[in-house]
């Protein structure tokens, strides 16, 4: 799979020029509000002393990294604050592709193209695994696939395209794969907050030297605009403890530094965020979960059951997954998704829709006339 130029801009610039009103399913950008709690963050900050207007340190600020260190159990030293999940996963894929001794990336089919793009960018050598039936990672097909070639191994749970959530069993053994092939597991968890099914774990859970865990408040607080995520690295005094040194490098050379308001107001959020909240918007999804998959139940449409994040992946008879397919489904039907060709080989057939709208309801019903 080479990605090369973004596919999402293709699909919102064509559902934006249609003559006719359409419900966008293809962004990933929440539009519920985040906590009032950022908000009040970022007034305080708005009357900081002179002193906070300028550079926080290159690796992000010292109490957003203390505060994370605690939720997540580990030592501060192993957090760096990145420009959103995005920069944490190309330091962490370009840093394993460096270190450890093989120049292979493995990834899922269905894919998250960005992590396509960024190892073509690297130049690794690229193998897809298909999921399983269900959508879940298969631990047995990576074990397969893994060899001393294989540098880094990337997942993401829970899952974009799939909205599935891999179980601690999947994510243990996906470690032991990676130590196995002297190899580096990256784990995206930037969905972690949006886990309906109740079996997500961190990678952070198992002990190991051979993985990197992402993670950012994008999804989480609503705010993709704002660019806060992390990366917590190896023990710099283990064995791949060369990761973090050069990945702090790298994001200094790269960034200098992140923007101090954002990562002000997230740690204020953090600090008095109520769980209430969280937990409301996971309602909120639960709802538009149901509303979707009953229309898509009502057309006899295949689909993979939403488990986490908020997307699902769908099959409808007859119709393929195609840019040429969404760009029908935009003018006939007014609902835009995602074709499953642009996320790999494995579900090309499907079409991905994110559930990040109000107008879920009216596209159902759109979906149920078009298909009926």
């Amino acid at each position: 799979m080479e990605y090369e130029t973004p596919q999402f801009f293709r699909v919102i610039q064509y559902a934006a020029s249609a003559d006719r009103d359409v419900v966008d399913m293809v962004s990933g950008s929440p539009d519920w509000n985040p906590p009032d709690s950022l908000r009040e963050g970022l007034h305080e900050y708005a009357d900081a002393d002179p002193g906070d207007f300028q550079y926080p340190p290159s690796v992000g600020l010292r109490e957003l990294r203390e505060e994370l260190a605690t939720r997540r159990g580990v030592d501060p030293q192993q957090i760096i604050v990145t420009n959103g999940t995005g920069e944490a996963n190309h330091l962490a894929m370009a840093g394993g592709l460096d270190a450890m001794p093989g120049e292979e990336i493995i990834l899922t089919d269905p894919v998250y193209p960005y992590y396509a793009g960024r190892a073509n960018h690297l130049g690794a050598e690229t193998t897809f695994v298909p999921v399983t039936e269900d959508g879940h990672a298969d631990p047995d097909a990576i074990t397969e696939a893994a060899s001393e070639d294989t540098a880094v191994i990337v997942v993401n749970s829970p899952n974009n395209p799939m909205g599935v959530t891999y179980s601690a069993d999947t994510i243990e053994r996906l470690v032991r794969v990676a130590e196995n092939n002297d190899a580096l597991l990256v784990s995206d968890e930037v969905y972690d907050h949006f886990d309906y099914a109740g079996r997500f774990e961190s990678a952070l859970a198992v002990d190991s030297d051979h993985r990197i865990v992402t993670n950012a408040f994008s999804k989480s607080m609503a705010i993709t605009g704002w660019r806060v995520g992390y990366a917590v690295f190896p023990d710099p005094d283990g064995p791949n403890g060369n990761l973090l040194d050069e990945a702090r490098t790298r994001h200094m050379l790269t960034n200098v530094t992140g923007s101090r308001p954002p990562q002000a107001a997230v740690l204020h959020a953090l600090r008095h965020t109520d769980p209430d909240y969280y937990e409301g918007v996971r309602d909120l999804l639960r709802e538009r979960i149901a509303a979707f998959t009953d229309a898509l139940d009502a057309v006899d449409a295949e689909y993979t059951e939403p488990e986490g994040a908020f997307y699902v992946m769908a099959r409808f008879p007859g119709f393929s997954g195609t840019f040429e397919s969404v760009e029908r489904l935009i003018d006939e039907a007014g609902v835009a998704g995602m074709p499953g060709e642009a996320f790999g080989e494995a579900r090309a057939d499907w079409i991905r829709f994110s559930l990040t709208t109000d107008r879920v309801e009216t596209a159902a019903d759109r979906l149920v006339e078009f298909f009926g």
